[in-house]
């Protein structure tokens, strides 16, 4: 097994001082209803009011940005279900440089939209772990781009920890942070700060119980990689790696699961109450703590809420 070096707090300051003219400092929100319905006071670090929608410009900016210029003229490269597309095409787009995305088919058409918009040239898919791949790869030897992993790339995973440092410096006295996780970029983001800066924090990870592989995979203590899960949360259904599996299983406190009716309610809740579009992705944590109160009682709880790129003709309430 290679020796990996992994990053320091130092490479997140450095981050956030490279990507900070390419991103917004994301507002904290709260509300006195989930408040009380939850038994928590509970801050909402809103990424949803992010540049290109969502957390994952951060990281896409940090690769960019941080490319040498011998490695400018191919561009860049991924595989994403969106969020990291469009973060990726936004990021490539402001330093001028070509960038292609494998994504699925089945992605939401507003996330699609936004990687066209944003200059972005999209190759689909099978919206499967091992599609996506199999294209990728066909991609790269085409192009010769870099690739940016969307989550398993430690630059992708300095530029998200910038998240959470500006969350604690919002908001002091956090006892816990909840995030989602898919393949755990943001979570292990989190966790490179957290770890460093304030490590009496809880770190808690919330996913969709039928896309619920990081849960198995932490209570196992290995990886486990589902390949093709089905769930609202769209932004959720890819698996660990090894970069963020490093994170996840040294730093996490808990892995808490929310079923989909449970986030589709979370999700609603947060719409009506907050005035805020947030994605399924996003509603899992807060799913999770209305799930487990015991858990979160009395607590100072920061709640990242990831992206805002919602597929307005799919809501998932809506029937038909």
């Amino acid at each position: 097994m290679k020796d990996i070096t992994y990053p320091t707090f130092d490479d997140v300051i450095a981050a956030h001082e490279r990507i900070a003219p390419y991103i917004h400092r994301t507002p904290i929100l709260t509300s006195t209803y989930l408040n009380e319905l939850t038994g928590a006071d509970l801050y909402f670090k809103c990424e949803n009011f992010q540049k290109a929608g969502a957390f994952k410009v951060r990281g896409a900016c940090n690769a960019v940005f941080g490319l040498p210029k011998e490695k400018l003229a191919k561009g860049v490269a991924t595989h994403s279900s969106g969020n990291h597309a469009l973060s990726l095409a936004y990021a490539a787009g402001r330093r001028g440089i070509p960038c292609t995305v494998v994504m699925p088919r089945t992605a939401p058409e507003a996330k699609k939209a936004a990687v066209r918009g944003y200059g972005g040239r999209i190759v689909e898919c099978e919206p499967s772990t091992s599609g996506r791949e199999a294209k990728f790869a066909e991609v790269v030897a085409e192009t010769g781009a870099e690739f940016v992993h969307p989550y398993n790339d430690l630059r992708v995973i300095t530029g998200q920890a910038t998240c959470s440092r500006e969350l604690l410096e919002q908001v002091d006295d956090l006892d816990a942070i909840v995030a989602p996780i898919g393949g755990g970029g943001m979570i292990s983001g989190t966790c490179l700060t957290v770890s460093n800066i304030a490590p009496g924090v809880e770190i808690y990870a919330a996913e969709p119980d039928q896309a619920n592989d990081a849960y198995r995979s932490f209570k196992a203590g290995h990886i486990i990689a589902d390949d093709a899960p089905v769930t609202v949360a769209d932004g959720l259904k890819v698996p660990l790696k090894e970069n963020t599996w490093h994170y996840v299983s040294n730093h996490v406190t808990d892995i808490l699961t929310a079923s989909e009716e449970e986030i589709i309610a979370a999700m609603r809740i947060t719409w009506e109450r907050m005035k805020i579009v947030i994605e399924p992705s996003c509603a899992v944590p807060l799913a999770t703590i209305w799930k487990n109160p015991k858990v979160f009682a009395g607590k100072r709880v920061g709640v990242i809420i990831t992206g805002g790129n919602v597929d307005m003709g799919k809501l998932p309430w809506i029937k038909g």
